[in-house]
């Protein structure tokens, strides 16, 4: 599959083979590693592995090979798990595609004229083909929900301060440091809810990172659950088609028993304004200091668009000062909302699919994920419809802070009533 794709970048094959006959000798003596022992996968190249090149996208970084695992790949080769390959991603996960000058695009396998979204899209394309079990991305603006929508896969971002993300490029810290988090994308729901509590917890690197207890999905009662759902955002008007599937997920919840009303919350059309000035305030001085660590000279044209967008809208401290400002008050306004709900559902995009080299020609339409990067709330998305073509469309589940088990509950619930991945005819 892979070489009409373009997904996996980097084939550790060798490593990974003596790995696997490790994993069947260890399994022939009665030995289980974890709960992953033997299970295969992939990450985007933007989470270092050992002696594995990691790229992030830009071509300074083409032939660097981290000398160490990020937490979360240790983390999975301590459950037993078996690391396959590198995935591709825009050039420092900047873009809702995949595309970079040193690999090229990524396409869709249920449309190769399409991305399979960004910037974890090398992963959403190779888990939705078949060719890996289970992957991880990370999670900004909507990067590890947006490729699932695309490619109708399940994912989940979980809440901000859960997954160590120590051994990421870009790393932690900074501004924008509670705006993002890795997270797992799968074929099913339930390869979430086994992933997620093996990445989960303090590294003692990570500072953001909380103590939390993280609850198992199937001890969530359904009928127990209130969800506001809400199909139009105030930003960026939704096709019919994207309308028809989040109705019908919400039919779908209500039926399971779940208490379901059309509400949006008050506020969210602030989400876009908000989000593009945080993104811009330094005038892309954070992008261009990355790149200069990386020894970066050349940029990806969906990284100029970037550079050129954030230098149109910086803003001064003063101006900053009341940005922050404003963001908390959004944040207040929507938990108080959630006081009401367990979860919200709404679409994850305003459309589905994605034209290659389309990222910044309707960046709101992404907003529909942004206000829960915002919020820092966890939030998974599983496949609830499609278009008459076979192309995927995924629903948003949004859950209160820590409750991932919510979330992944209420997306099974859907998976199960509408039927969740359906394999591309590629």
């Amino acid at each position: 599959m892979n070489p009409r794709l373009n997904a996996v970048v980097q084939l550790p094959a060798e490593r990974a083979l003596a790995a696997a006959r490790e994993a069947d000798e260890a399994l022939a003596r009665g030995e289980v590693r974890g709960p992953l022992h033997g299970v295969p996968f992939t990450l985007k190249d933007a989470i270092e592995t050992e002696g594995v090149i990691c790229t992030g996208g830009t071509e300074g970084r083409r032939d660097y090979v981290p000398n160490a695992d990020a937490t979360v790949v240790k983390r999975l080769r301590e459950a037993g798990a078996i690391l396959l390959g590198k995935t591709n991603c825009p050039e420092l996960g900047w873009a809702w595609e995949s595309d970079n000058l040193i690999y090229g695009r990524t396409n869709n396998p249920y449309d190769l004229a399409l991305s399979p979204g960004g910037s974890s899209g090398g992963e959403s394309a190779i888990v939705a083909a078949g060719g890996s079990p289970f992957g991880l991305g990370s999670d900004a603006g909507g990067s590890v929900r947006f490729p699932a929508h695309c490619t109708g896969i399940a994912s989940i971002k979980p809440t901000s301060g859960r997954v160590p993300r120590t051994g990421h490029f870009p790393g932690p810290g900074g501004t924008l440091d509670a705006l993002w988090q890795i997270g797992p994308l799968a074929r099913y729901v339930e390869d979430l809810v086994l992933v997620l509590p093996v990445l989960s917890g303090v590294d003692w690197r990570d500072p953001a990172i909380v103590p939390m207890r993280l609850d198992d999905p199937h001890t969530v009662d359904l009928k127990a659950l209130s969800v506001a759902f809400h199909t139009d955002n105030g930003i960026a008007a939704p096709t019919a088609e994207a309308v028809e599937t989040v109705e019908k997920a919400a039919a779908a919840l209500a039926e399971a028993g779940v208490a379901v009303e059309e509400l949006r919350p008050p506020g969210i059309e602030q989400t876009y304004e908000i989000f593009l000035k945080l993104f811009s305030a330094d005038g892309g001085a954070g992008i261009e200091a990355l790149l200069k660590v990386a020894g970066t000279e050349r940029v990806h044209p969906l990284m100029q668009r970037v550079l050129e967008i954030q230098r149109a809208n910086a803003l001064s401290t003063a101006e900053f000062g009341a940005l922050v400002a404003r963001l908390d008050a959004f944040r207040s306004a929507l938990l108080a909302f959630m006081e009401s709900y367990d979860a919200i559902l709404c679409p994850v995009c305003a459309f589905p699919g994605m034209v290659h080299g389309s990222t910044y020609d309707r960046l709101e339409a992404f907003s529909y994920t942004m206000t829960y990067n915002l919020t820092g709330w966890p939030g998974a998305v599983v496949r609830a419809g499609a278009l008459p073509s076979g192309l995927p469309i995924g629903v948003q589940i949004v859950a209160r802070p820590w409750r991932e088990d919510v979330a992944l509950a209420l997306a099974q619930s859907i998976e199960n009533a509408l039927g969740g991945y359906q394999p591309p005819v590629l």
